[in-house]
């Protein structure tokens, strides 16, 4: 175990800052391997990325890094009954789920279809009080109403009462990343890179369920070239021109950020740079996003917007701006959406209020968080588990109560897999629904099942969660000298994005700072100049959301006393290019 970044055994947040354990073989080596600097080598170092990976990892190109689409079980079988389909002029059902990786899920496959085949081509998206994944009723729906093959997307791999035996004369396609069971619902094709017969090193695992698609729509055009399905009438798709949708899904899905994902999102946010597709470039022009897109604002600013409407309802309307055709049509939804944003953002303040407040009321010193009320909107407790993840640094679970069932929504931390939690806990008949991934998960069970429950995910933890990267630990990645912090050094570390989990954001500590010019802003975030020992070295730095924490209290009462900071380094982009601010996350007194 290293010794404590600057002696820091314990900060204003509790946590001990440890520098992360750095092979200095390993960072000569990629130094010499990928000609980067020795910042560079150092974080990758730190990332496990091994010297022959490099290039793959800061930059990845679709020709030499494109995973071939059959390695993927049933995605030959998939991708040769929707070109036949298409060849036909099948009518195609497409069922998405209501979050961001559904709906550009949906978006992908219905824009790819609708290039290619003269039939219709019809979607649902549910409302999120429908439930997770496709009903018998909707898929019979579709069946009813003519169509011969239905493709569900980001759900599907544990519906099995849904799926199983609903439909006479319509095949199904199953394309999903999440958990499965030990068994797969037998319908035509499951294609998911999470299958239990699938290879553990499969490079495909890690996918968001856009990414899953996108490969499926490279396999079923290769075989539409092949079957001359393209002339001077109709002209082959330009697959890349979706790049920017599979982007979007694959950061707001919380993924791992490795491998063919980066791929997809570095390569995505290019094309999401050319502002093709009409309903991202009035929803980022809504939304204030002025400068080239990043990760940062397809997973904070975009995301959420586009998640508002599956949250608190409208579910439909995320997809349906991703695939306006008019500027007018896209401009009057992007407004709604905004509008349910700000709703949102209302419900969820009220509501993590009452969640806290039941949380520490109870002072229970348990490895899982649970929180849960009646009235609490469905749609909203993924938000607010993932707040309570960050604000206690543990698994949390958040329920929605009325008197004949619980739904929930979780969201976890490194070194426990929720999606698998979940999983276990419907096979054990605890859970009457439940599926997800490592990060996230979502479920439903009988009220009175609550406490059977979270005893299960207890004893679930003491086995399989690895307590040693889930650590009460801070990771730094090195020291800096506050005037090392520059907008040079903003541009140096930008060949690591995109950042999650997997590749996490570079933190560094700085040493010996005052705070002058300390405003709370809306929000409750926290704005200040760090001013250094030297009384003449400044930084601009913000404190999000920290108003009323212990970082806060720090910042806001010991204005001229010296402490140290850990976080991130930002470019300034409130104020303009050319600068860069400190994002704090953690304070120590000096």
């Amino acid at each position: 175990m290293s010794s404590a970044v600057l002696g820091v055994e314990k900060s204003v947040t509790d946590r001990s800052w440890v520098a992360r354990d750095v092979s200095p073989d390993l960072t000569a080596a990629i130094a010499r391997a990928g000609g980067v600097s020795e910042i560079i080598a150092r974080v990758l170092a730190g990332r496990n990325v091994r010297p022959e990976d490099v290039e793959f990892f800061l930059t990845p190109r679709l020709a030499a890094h494109l995973p071939e689409p059959y390695i993927l079980k049933d995605m030959e079988k998939a991708a040769l009954r929707i070109a036949d389909a298409v060849m036909k002029n099948e009518k195609i059902a497409v069922f998405g789920d209501y979050d961001v990786d559904g709906a550009t899920s949906a978006s992908v496959l219905t824009q790819f279809l609708k290039s290619v085949s003269d039939a219709e081509i019809a979607v649902r998206i549910p409302e999120r009080d429908e439930g997770y994944g496709p009903t018998a009723q909707a898929v019979k729906a579709f069946e009813a109403d003519g169509a011969s093959l239905i493709i569900t997307v980001d759900c599907g791999t544990t519906a099995f009462d849904a799926l199983e035996g609903v439909v006479d004369t319509a095949d199904i396609i199953v394309a999903d990343h999440h958990e499965p069971e030990i068994r797969l619902p037998k319908v035509y094709a499951v294609v998911n890179p999470k299958r239990l017969d699938e290879p553990v090193d499969n490079p495909c695992r890690n996918m968001a369920a856009v990414g899953v698609v996108f490969l499926l729509i490279v396999a079923v055009n290769r075989i539409l070239r092949q079957k001359n399905r393209y002339g001077e009438t109709r002209p082959e798709p330009d697959l890349r021109r979706w790049l920017d949708l599979v982007a979007l899904g694959t950061v707001c899905d919380v993924v791992k950020m490795r491998g063919v994902n980066r791929l997809f999102v570095k390569t995505g946010l290019r094309y999401m740079a050319k502002r093709e597709n009409k309903g991202l470039a009035v929803l980022s022009d809504l939304s204030g996003i002025k400068e080239a897109p990043t990760a940062y604002h397809l997973g904070y600013v975009l995301g959420p917007r586009l998640n508002a409407c599956g949250r608190i309802g409208h579910a439909g309307l995320g997809m349906k701006l991703l695939c306006a055709g008019d500027e007018a049509e896209a401009r009057e939804i992007a407004s709604q959406l905004d509008d349910l944003n700000d709703l949102r953002r209302q419900m969820c303040e009220d509501v993590l209020k009452q969640a806290i407040f039941q949380i520490e009321s109870k002072n229970e010193d348990c490895p899982v968080i649970f929180a849960f009320g009646k009235g609490w909107h469905s749609g909203i407790i993924g938000i607010i588990a993932g707040r309570l993840k960050d604000r206690y640094r543990r698994p949390a679970l958040v329920m929605s109560v009325d008197d004949n069932e619980a739904r929930g929504s979780g969201r976890s931390v490194a070194g426990f897999n929720m999606g698998a939690a979940v999983i276990a806990a419907l096979e054990k008949g605890i859970l009457t629904r439940g599926g997800g991934h490592a990060m996230a998960a979502g479920f439903s069970l009988k009220p009175e099942r609550l406490e059977d429950f979270k005893e299960f995910l207890t004893d679930y933890m003491k086995t399989h969660a690895d307590t040693e990267e889930n650590g009460n630990s801070y990771l730094i990645d090195g020291i800096v000298d506050i005037n090392a912090v520059s907008a040079d050094l903003v541009d140096t570390l930008s060949c690591m994005e995109p950042f999650g989990e997997g590749n996490p954001e570079p933190r560094f500590a700085v040493a010996n700072v005052a705070a002058s010019y300390v405003q709370v802003r809306k929000g409750g975030h926290i704005s200040c100049t760090l001013v250094g020992r030297d009384g003449r070295s400044r930084l601009r730095a913000i404190a999000f959301r920290a108003a009323d924490s212990e970082i806060g209290q720090v910042l806001l009462k010991n204005k001229g006393e010296l402490f140290h900071v850990a976080g991130l380094i930002h470019a300034d982009t409130f104020r303009g290019a050319g600068q860069a601010q400190f994002i704090i996350e953690d304070v120590a007194l000096a």
